[in-house]
């Protein structure tokens, strides 16, 4: 393991990102880490990331050199992303992803990809446009009438909810089938469950703290006001 921390970690990618959303990241998981060109992003905001991990083939010569070297971890293999590359590198009790989406689609098709895989600790991706959790069997939040909740399934599901305009039971959800995309909260109590592993849930960024309880992570810090 190349960074174990006892609080959450803010894990930035290489795709566009904003202060403000990074700001947010770090005050409720104050580690960060790089993935690749991800420390260029993080130093341009005015943070430097404790470890920079990937194949590290598109750090910038000048970043790089910013860089202490025992920061740099190269993880030379091509089989998978450097996203993945961190999951697997991190011990931590959640990770916050920022800069993984957004940008090159394919890339974020891969992030999305590599999310729903990940068997560790909770993750969620975070972008000024939404935040993306890989939902559990069963899953609770507490939302604000008329939320967008968007339930995107990478392979076929069937479940069950509550608290959504559109129930899903009944209904196979699938990337050929039928999606679950700009549903709305109609009950502040909104309870999913699924039968198998495989659905990503996109909610408003400013929904994050919300998505972190359903995953039963109490991630603010004192002080610290909505997104």
């Amino acid at each position: 393991m190349i960074v174990t921390s006892e609080t959450g970690v803010t894990l930035v990618g290489g795709a566009p990102i904003s202060a403000q959303m990074l700001g947010l990241c770090l005050e409720r998981a104050p580690t960060l880490v790089a993935a690749d060109s991800g420390a260029g992003r993080a130093l341009a905001l005015g943070h430097r990331a404790i470890a920079t991990i990937g194949d590290l083939d598109s750090l910038d010569p000048d970043v790089r050199a910013r860089l202490p070297s025992d920061s740099l971890h190269p993880i030379a293999e091509q089989d998978t992303t450097d996203f993945a590359k961190v999951l697997r590198s991190v011990e931590a009790p959640f990770l916050l992803g920022i800069g993984f989406t957004g940008a090159l689609l394919d890339h974020t098709l891969a992030a999305l990809s590599t999310l729903a895989a990940h068997k560790g600790a909770p993750c969620v991706l975070v972008s000024d446009h939404e935040v993306i959790i890989h939902a559990p069997r069963s899953l609770s939040l507490n939302l604000p009438l008329g939320t967008r909740v968007s339930l995107y399934p990478l392979w076929p599901v069937t479940g069950r909810s509550r608290g959504l305009e559109w129930p899903i039971e009944g209904l196979t959800l699938g990337p050929q089938n039928q999606l679950g995309t700009s549903n709305r909260v109609i009950a502040r109590d909104v309870h999913l469950e699924f039968d198998a592993p495989g659905t990503l849930v996109f909610l408003p960024p400013e929904m994050l703290d919300a998505a972190l309880a359903g995953l039963g992570i109490s991630a603010r810090s004192p002080g610290v006001g909505g997104l």
